[in-house]
């Protein structure tokens, strides 16, 4: 018997690749700075330091599969640093700026937020290999985590410093919330070759929208972000409506 669990040891892989998981170290530093300074009342700093987690979530796992050093201990890795990155921090900042205001409800919206990021995110893990990689199930939590920074970036540049005690801020964090564990299904741009050959034309609309970007970064960032959470609704309601008009248009046929 110890002979056997001697061999079964000897089987399982020691030692973890250190370049992904590097960066995702980085990712769960930055999302812990954020939290630092959202109480400390730095508001455009920690959003800051969000944006900064969601650039290098979105590094590693590519690293890790261009230098084939994917580990089911790396996927778990960047699982718990996201929650921290994009459900704990983002959930801390927009409580202490905005969802304070509401007392209890907004302690219980700000709780739901992180829930519903862990929710998201174990979902996501268990479903690896069998939901097809060019969409995702329900909101990623990273693009989540974007709206509501890139809000509170966009009101801090244009309008004035915070809080910002609005109802507006409740609901859009619990219709956030629930989308990410919502079955409506958004494109993941997984598929997309940033290597291979494209139109003119497509290169000229990329120029242009970092041009944009680089104008008025804080209200390009919020658009897109917004956009695209708003994108998963608009293309479930768009394939519910030409559901509803195919028997009819059949029925017109016949």
């Amino acid at each position: 018997m110890k002979k056997e669990g001697k061999l079964g040891k000897s089987h399982m892989k020691k030692g973890v690749y250190i370049l992904p998981n590097l960066f995702t170290s980085a990712n769960l530093i930055f999302g812990f700075y954020s939290i630092l300074y959202s109480i400390r009342g730095a508001f455009v700093e920690a959003s800051f330091f969000v944006l900064i987690s969601i650039v290098l979530d979105s590094l590693d796992g590519r690293i890790a599969r261009m230098t084939n050093s994917v580990s089911k201990f790396g996927i778990e890795y960047d699982s718990l640093s996201d929650l921290v990155a994009f459900g704990v921090a983002p959930a801390v900042l927009i409580y202490l700026w905005s969802l304070s205001s509401f007392g209890k409800w907004g302690s219980v919206t700000a709780c739901l937020f992180v829930l519903c990021g862990a929710l998201r995110l174990a979902r996501f893990n268990i479903q690896i290999g069998i939901v097809e990689s060019k969409v995702f199930k329900g909101l990623a939590i990273p693009a989540a985590a974007a709206v509501i920074v890139t809000g509170i970036l966009l009101y801090e540049d244009k309008v004035g410093k915070g809080p910002y005690p609005h109802i507006l801020v409740l609901a859009a964090v619990v219709i956030l919330s629930l989308l990410m564990v919502s079955n409506v299904k958004y494109y993941s741009f997984k598929n997309l070759n940033y290597f291979a050959r494209k139109p003119f034309m497509s290169f000229l609309v990329i120029v242009l929208a970092l041009l944009i970007v680089v104008a008025e970064p804080q209200v390009m960032l919020f658009t897109v972000m917004t956009g695209y959470a708003l994108s998963g609704p608009a293309w479930f309601l768009l394939r519910l409506v030409k559901r509803h008009r195919r028997p009819a248009t059949e029925a017109q046929g016949t």
